[in-house]
């Protein structure tokens, strides 16, 4: 049942879009090509960001790894945001955006205490060259560039293809492929606001290969070269 400007969900609705993101950490080298594209796209300020990247260090000395994890908002189906706002200015779009209309926002950050996945940030009002200010602010799938046959920006710009966008409801799509054949996750599945971003995790073997030492003869004699060039500093057996 549909509550305020919420949209009944629209996966596996003919006739209807649903549009989602798939997130191959298998790929994610942590560029952050795609924060700086989102930041382009939108003038985002300083302090605030629409998507981010998280990293984080695991292991010791030399066998260590670095793990990305791109983050933004998961357009849920089913999402507490739009539930709680009390100016209806957020609201769930009939393909699946979950939109912001900032002549209606308060700021009353009620949107942002609702939100398990601290996707959204309020913008100052010193701004030059954009002059929306004092509102909350999300990501929104970049809307303006899928109406129009583009994907978001930070899809455009990933190197790697990490961020696959598409419409679940297309069976041709990439992203209906990939939800249906990979094991994917989503982000804190037992809130229930069933979000639209999916990430394909690297599997164990790759994991523990990346942050084991070398084993085979050819790594080997790479990382004594490595080391031997690089003055002894951190190697990466799971690049060779």
């Amino acid at each position: 049942m549909a509550i305020g400007l919420q949209a009944e969900p629209s996966e596996g609705v003919a006739g209807k879009k649903r549009w989602a993101m798939v997130v191959d950490l298998r790929r994610c080298i942590g560029c952050m090509a795609c924060v700086a594209a989102c930041k382009a796209e939108y003038d985002v300020p300083l302090g605030v960001w629409r998507t981010t990247v998280k990293v984080k260090d695991l292991g010791q000395y030399p066998n260590t790894k670095r793990q990305f994890m791109p983050r933004l908002c998961n357009h849920c189906d089913n999402p507490p945001c739009v539930r709680n706002c009390p100016t209806e200015a957020t609201y769930k779009h009939e393909e699946g955006y979950v939109l912001q209309r900032y002549e209606r926002c308060i700021a009353c950050r009620t949107c942002m205490a609702a939100c398990p996945y601290n996707a959204r940030h309020v913008l100052p009002n010193n701004r030059t060259r954009v002059k929306i200010g004092g509102v909350v602010d999300k990501c929104t799938f970049c809307e303006h560039r899928v109406s129009n046959g583009l994907v978001p920006a930070c899809v455009q710009t990933c190197i790697g293809r990490t961020r696959i966008f598409g419409d679940l409801n297309d069976a041709n799509s990439e992203v209906r492929k990939l939800v249906a054949q990979k094991a994917v996750a989503v982000l804190k599945p037992e809130k229930g606001t069933k979000p639209q971003v999916y990430y394909i995790q690297p599997s164990q073997k790759i994991t523990d290969q990346m942050s084991s030492p070398p084993a085979s003869y050819a790594a080997k004699a790479d990382a004594e070269a490595f080391y031997r060039h690089n003055k002894g500093r951190q190697f990466f057996g799971g690049v060779l």
